[in-house]
């Protein structure tokens, strides 16, 4: 398939008038590109839900907090392009820095309680930045459909919320999380892994799939879960765990004691300077 490449807004409008005037759904999937198999896998989902795909490749700098990555965050544009034209992607956006923070911008969007927790007490400002691209995103592509990855849990929520809130016409899909082999799920940040960190973070996962396994087997008890999690996390010392949680998978409302509905455990850790997320669903047997 040969991929169409927009940088300026005329010719982006253009191709979604012509989809627009053809009665055909057009499906968005944004990215900041280093795609994965993660980023594939929404794509393709995207291709089950609309007529036309088209997918954005902007590294925002607005979510990007002091100290973290930006300027290393890695840039892989050839090769992305490339595996979104194989996955079946009909187009992709490439916004620069202008486009998106014209100068004298000065309007930003917050959601003054989901963003304050998990992610969001140890990374102040970030999804004030995810929220704020996200809309003008969906404003410029204008989509029918929009897919993001479960993987990044409480973004996923937030940007759901936010369409909610202020009346976006535009439907929110999540795609499930794509794992390695050994379960380490799947992240452009998975590169900066040095030599023998790799079983340290696939800890990670190993402790939420524990908890999972214990959930099916019938224990609701949070702290019985919580500890099962934190006895991997603990037999790998080079991890710090940032946070370990299990919450309500709409609201991420704290689970107290029980869980009575459908939840998610949570966990964010640091190996050195890297930083992993991961989290898994517990829904209800039945």
């Amino acid at each position: 398939m040969i991929l169409q490449t927009f940088v300026e807004i005329p010719a982006l409008d253009a191709f979604r008038l012509s989809l627009f005037s053809a009665g055909k759904k057009l499906a968005f999937v944004p990215t900041m590109g280093a795609l994965h198999e993660g980023h594939i896998s929404l794509v393709k989902q995207a291709r089950q839900n609309a007529d036309a795909v088209i997918a954005s490749i902007f590294v925002n700098p607005s979510q990007f907090g002091p100290g973290e990555d930006f300027n290393r965050y890695p840039r892989t544009l050839t090769e992305d392009a490339a595996r979104l034209a194989e996955a079946g992607c009909d187009a992709v956006f490439l916004p620069n820095l202008v486009t998106i923070y014209p100068d004298n911008f000065q309007t930003w969007v917050r959601n003054e309680v989901l963003e304050n927790d998990l992610c969001g007490a140890s990374r102040p400002g970030h999804f004030r930045g995810v929220l704020t691209v996200v809309l003008k995103l969906l404003n410029l592509v204008r989509p029918d459909v929009a897919l993001f990855g479960k993987k990044d849990y409480q973004q996923w929520r937030l940007i759901e919320k936010m369409v909610d809130d202020l009346n976006v016409p535009v439907k929110i899909l999540g795609g499930e999380t794509v794992r390695e082999p050994d379960g380490l799920a799947m992240s452009s940040r998975n590169r900066y892994l040095q030599d023998g960190e790799r079983p340290a973070a696939v800890a990670i996962s190993r402790g939420l799939k524990a908890a999972l396994e214990k959930f099916r087997s019938g224990e609701l008890k949070v702290q019985v879960l919580l500890d099962l999690a934190s006895k991997e996390f603990a037999a790998q010392p080079t991890i710090k765990v940032e946070y370990l949680a299990i919450c309500e998978q709409a609201s991420l409302a704290p689970v107290k004691e029980s869980i009575s509905g459908a939840a998610v455990i949570l966990v964010a850790a640091r190996l050195g300077e890297l930083r992993l997320i991961d989290n898994m669903e517990l829904n209800p047997v039945g």
